[in-house]
């Protein structure tokens, strides 16, 4: 069996951000969401993993490799734009061969992986089974109907009027049959191969295709508010482990992970929170759910339930930094010389809340 790994995607959801880097690589709990993915797919005992990119794929080969980190072996499969989900697997099928295959988008997280999803698949051996969640939004989603014999009967993509509250969650499995069912169907609106229509396309031809309702947790990290969300879920699972330098001036309350050189004095942290390696936290209120990256500075500040990137450097915010997600490199500093004032030099689509 082999993996594919979908990572083409613009992430407009996600600008500026998205702007310089891919949305598979925005960290969660310090850690690359497309890291995740792979993880999944190593964890079900799939060597042979092929991850299709696009205009981000030099940051994404850099990040991954070959993929030995995982002990797998990564091929990347260059889509020119991004003409849907369905199109991404139907260039892919050169690297499929014959074999079954799981298809995971690079944006997804898991709470409990996909073993007993590639297990049941294995053992019945249907043309497709769909990963599915209850959801209380499925306007947002593809939406699943069930058969009573607990069948797929209908896959209709983010519909006005759902008629489940069962949303496809981004990790399918396929035969190779599928590839002559994306060959049937023509284009959305949108002008893209819909996922959907692929699956339903097996099922009005006669083929099976099985639900798997996911049991735990599942983010689609497409949103700031998603991100955040997935970063407190993964957070609260992680043990305190210090190996970094603590002064005895600083407290440490909780799960708090403070990786090796990242340096915290006169601060408090309270977890379940991460500290990058050679972070340097002064004078700092780092509260619950913040996930600081490597290399990051963060002086006489509050900082909550927030992400900072590498290299940033936090200092003088005299309200709470709350509910924020921050790039690489960023610079947020008070200027003592203009108290009454606002001084800003932001990108395309950036938003600042003033309260």
């Amino acid at each position: 069996m082999k993996g594919l790994i979908l990572s083409g995607g613009r992430g407009t959801r996600l600008r500026p951000l998205t702007y310089t880097s891919a949305k598979q690589l925005v960290p969660v709990a310090n850690k690359p969401v497309l890291f995740y993915g792979i993880e999944a797919l190593a964890a079900a005992g799939i060597r042979d993993i092929g991850i299709v990119v696009g205009d981000t794929q030099a940051e994404i080969r850099a990040a991954v490799r070959d993929g030995a980190a995982w002990n797998v072996d990564v091929t990347y499969i260059e889509q020119d734009a991004p003409r849907g989900l369905a199109h991404a697997v139907l260039i892919s099928q050169s690297f499929i061969g014959d074999d079954p295959f799981i298809v995971y988008l690079g944006d997804n997280l898991l709470a409990k992986g996909i073993v007993p999803f590639v297990e049941r698949f294995v053992d019945a051996q249907p043309a497709a089974q769909i990963l599915l969640a209850h959801v209380s939004d499925p306007e947002r989603f593809g939406v699943a109907e069930l058969t009573e014999d607990n069948r797929v009967k209908k896959l209709v993509e983010k519909p006005a009027e759902p008629k489940s509250d069962l949303a496809l969650v981004g990790v399918y499995m396929f035969q190779p049959e599928v590839f002559q069912a994306v060959r049937k169907i023509s284009p959305s609106p949108r002008n893209e191969l819909e996922i959907t229509d692929a699956i339903q396309q097996l099922i009005d031809d006669g083929l099976t295709v099985t639900p798997y309702i996911v049991d735990g947790w599942w983010k689609d990290t497409g949103k700031l508010e998603d991100i955040l969300e997935a970063n407190r879920l993964i957070l609260e699972t992680m043990e305190r482990r210090v190996d970094g330098e603590v002064d005895s001036d600083s407290q440490i309350d909780g799960n708090v992970v403070v990786e090796p050189g990242a340096s915290i004095k006169q601060s408090k942290v309270r977890g379940p929170a991460i500290i990058g390696a050679n972070a340097r936290i002064t004078s700092a209120d780092i509260g619950p759910f913040t996930s600081i990256m490597n290399n990051v500075r963060v002086h006489d500040s509050a900082i909550e339930h927030s992400i900072v990137l590498e290299g940033s450097d936090l200092s003088g915010l005299q309200s709470r930094m709350t509910d924020s997600l921050i790039g690489k490199n960023v610079k947020i500093l008070r200027d003592p010389g203009t108290p009454s004032t606002y001084r800003f030099m932001l990108g395309d689509n950036s938003e600042v809340g003033i309260p």
